[in-house]
């Protein structure tokens, strides 16, 4: 049974840091591309992050590019996403995701089969 539980999310204020981790059960982590999607209030369900097996490739959203990073330790079953200088928009459930058979970092929720329940970001004002 495939399992995926992230943690670090949290209340920051606006121009600060946040690391969340996803940590993998159930299969062999380096063998699957691996994701970051979140959802805000109201909104759909969008792509963060995503990235390759090996970890050397990575792929972000226009919105978060050049201000998140997405990591993967494959010795830990872990993938993170380093989320710095957060702003309001920012805040939403974030949830980690991995895919079955694609083999390649995808920007569509529906590529991924199996989801974490996802960890709360929130800005203060």
């Amino acid at each position: 049974q495939v399992q995926l539980v992230e943690s670090g999310g949290g209340l920051v204020q606006a121009g600060g840091s946040l690391r969340l981790s996803c940590a993998v059960s159930g299969r062999t982590f380096s063998g699957y591309v691996m994701a970051w999607f979140r959802q805000a209030p109201g909104k759909e369900r969008e792509f963060v992050a995503g990235i390759s097996r090996s970890g050397i490739s990575t792929y972000f959203s226009d919105s978060v590019k050049g201000r998140f990073t997405i990591a993967r330790d494959n010795a830990k079953n872990t993938v993170y996403l380093q989320m710095n200088n957060l702003q309001a928009e920012d805040t939403a459930v974030y949830y980690c995701a991995t895919e079955d058979k694609l083999g390649v970092i995808s920007t569509r929720d529906y590529d991924y089969r199996y989801w974490g329940q996802g960890t709360q970001v929130t800005l203060s004002s």
